[in-house]
């Protein structure tokens, strides 16, 4: 099996820079170029054309094509349309966070976070130097909408899905809660603890959907410092893909590139009074689709 990836052969370029490229990445761990590929700079580029492109790409041998070794994989979308959060979507989750029942009446909750917000594999994610900022980690299964759509039932919509990719949902617990809202909707800032440059690694490609038989058997693991924190599975989500795929298209229309997040399993910082701290490694896996690694610095003030 392969991912698509975002690769690039300078260190120091920005995401989405001019001397990216798009690669096949193997699971064995080579990277190979071939004619699929060979007109796109991101990922997101071929999303856009997903309709278009997938019955070639469903035929693609990679190997046929040149190998490279890229001095980096990027994020594989540098600009998503939109990214969208899932929250409150793991039974689990909602246990260690003090609801011990999932309302019968609960419908799925989205929040929406800037594209600025992306980072890739490898990067650094800086964290405010505050300790009581309280940022936390999320392992997440991500879901790439491949086409346009509104109001599509749950049904077809695994039909929009062009792949899977693993996303970490960094989060400031601390910034969550405002102190003196001026009314009830305004007591949580998803935007500040959430929203923060850099703060939702995404990553490593694009998995294709055709190589994913059921994102609801996927097992989903998160490493803080090589100590296991999250150990969950996407049997656990109370929507799955489907059922937040179509909320999402009944809300808003769906367009190729945008990002679906789909919650996380127990294990968060919260749960435990543990938090990121200057000099972590975080490393998320699902299974599948792939593993996402990133350090943690602090800064040490807020650049004007």
């Amino acid at each position: 099996m392969w991912s698509l990836v975002t690769c690039s052969s300078d260190t120091d370029a920005p995401k989405g820079s001019a001397d990216s490229f798009v690669a096949f990445a193997m699971d064995d761990g080579t990277y190979w170029t071939a004619a699929e590929v060979a007109p796109f700079s991101h990922v997101g580029q071929m999303v856009a054309q997903w309709e278009v492109l997938e019955p070639s790409l469903r035929r693609a041998d990679p190997t046929a094509g040149s190998q490279v070794n890229p001095e980096r994989v990027v994020a594989p979308l540098p600009q998503p349309g939109k990214l969208i959060c899932a929250g409150a979507n793991y039974r689990d989750h909602l246990r260690e966070m003090g609801i011990a029942e999932v309302p019968p009446t609960m419908e799925p909750f989205f929040f929406l976070l800037p594209s600025t917000s992306i980072s890739g594999p490898g990067d650094q994610v800086t964290i405010p130097a505050d300790p009581a900022a309280k940022v936390d980690w999320e392992a997440e299964l991500g879901v790439i909408i491949g086409v346009p759509a509104r109001n599509v039932p749950p049904g077809r919509a695994l039909d929009l899905v062009a792949g899977y990719t693993v996303v970490n949902d960094i989060s400031s617990r601390g910034r969550h809660r405002r102190p003196d809202p001026l009314a009830p909707p305004f007591a949580f800032d998803w935007l500040s603890s959430k929203g923060e440059d850099g703060f939702t690694p995404i990553g490593p490609g694009l998995r294709p959907a055709w190589f994913i038989d059921d994102p609801q058997k996927l097992s989903i693991r998160l490493w803080r410092n090589d100590i296991l924190e999250q150990d969950g599975t996407t049997a656990d989500m109370i929507f799955n893909v489907a059922q937040l795929v179509s909320a999402a298209s009944e809300r808003m229309t769906l367009q190729p590139g945008d990002v679906i997040a789909t919650g996380t399993p127990a294990g968060v910082g919260a749960g435990k009074e543990r938090f990121l701290a200057d000099g972590d490694s975080i490393r998320v896996e699902i299974a599948g689709v792939g593993a996402l690694v990133n350090g943690i610095s602090v800064r040490s003030a807020v650049l004007a």
